[in-house]
């Protein structure tokens, strides 16, 4: 019994916590924002491959944001992930996400930056503990 509880977490563990926090100048209104997130949720559970009932998703629009010397519109993006980031998977994460906010917020690619992080386990709490 106690063994097989350790394996369940060790699979949650391995799944878990993939984080998409988005910042933008952009102007998305409270329903737009409902959809925009949702559907960047099921996006970022895809292109990681990790289920979304793990996923995370942040939007903080309207923030005075510069890039290039405009306040066109712009966005930062952080993906955030135990495993399943990094090398050659980051190029078609990254192309995923600026399609993606092109499309729902007009924000071209070119004007868009996203860093990946991948955490140390014990870098990283969830419910009064760390992954590690």
């Amino acid at each position: 019994e106690r063994e097989r509880e350790r394996e369940r977490l060790r699979q949650i563990r391995v799944q878990i916590m993939p984080t998409l926090n988005i910042i933008t100048n952009c102007t998305v209104d409270r329903v737009a924002a409902s959809d925009l997130v949702r559907e960047a949720s099921s996006l970022v559970a895809s292109l990681i491959g990790k289920p979304e009932s793990y996923v995370m998703v942040s939007l903080r629009p309207e923030t005075t944001m510069c890039f290039g010397g405009t306040e066109d519109p712009t966005a930062y993006l952080e993906v955030v992930s135990l495993g399943s980031i990094g090398g050659e998977k980051n190029k078609s994460i990254s192309a995923g996400l600026c399609g993606f906010l092109q499309k729902k917020i007009g924000v071209p690619p070119n004007r868009t930056y996203i860093q990946f992080v991948d955490p140390k386990r014990s870098d990283f709490g969830f419910n009064s503990s760390t992954f590690g």
